[in-house]
């Protein structure tokens, strides 16, 4: 049975040439065109905040599957996300790349928490089968699974 637990509001005015606000006023920022397609240095764009969103969601998803297992994240171990937006005929896209370094596990055990936090992280539940999502383990790709990421183009 679902269970809401919080809803988010933020506007937007103007588009990618805007601002966001969210409606506690946390979040009221600049928007632009990412620097390199033309835009303004000192703002933010909708693949930057998206990208910020996806690694902190993630590292939640991590510190609860440790949890679980009875372990603590090393203070340092981090999530590191990229999201790249794309242009595929006339539509556009995104897809995502995760990297995790969780310092104080051996490489087996980080990969299978890593596949863990993949099946409960909100960002990576909402996004399965709509957006290619590449897991990583300091640096280095682990394959995933069809299960993992239904929906997503097979051998990426």
């Amino acid at each position: 049975m679902k269970k809401n637990l919080y809803t988010a509001d933020a506007s937007a005015i103007g588009g990618r040439s805007g601002r966001v606000r969210s409606a506690t006023g946390t979040i009221d920022m600049e928007m632009s065109v990412p620097e390199g397609l033309g835009g303004k240095k000192d703002a933010t764009n909708p693949e930057e905040l998206f990208a910020a969103g996806y690694a902190s969601c993630f590292q939640q998803a991590l510190l609860v599957i440790a949890q679980k297992s009875g372990d603590t994240l090393d203070k340092e171990s981090t999530v590191q996300c990229s999201v790249t937006l794309f242009q595929e005929g006339e539509a556009y896209g995104l897809s995502a790349i995760l990297d995790v370094d969780l310092k104080k596990f051996d490489e087996g055990k980080t990969i299978d928490m890593v596949r863990q936090a993949h099946k409960i992280c909100p960002y990576s539940v909402g996004t399965r089968g709509n957006m290619e999502v590449e897991l990583k383990v300091m640096g280095k790709t682990i394959p995933v699974q069809a299960e993992e990421n239904v929906g997503v183009a097979e051998g990426k």
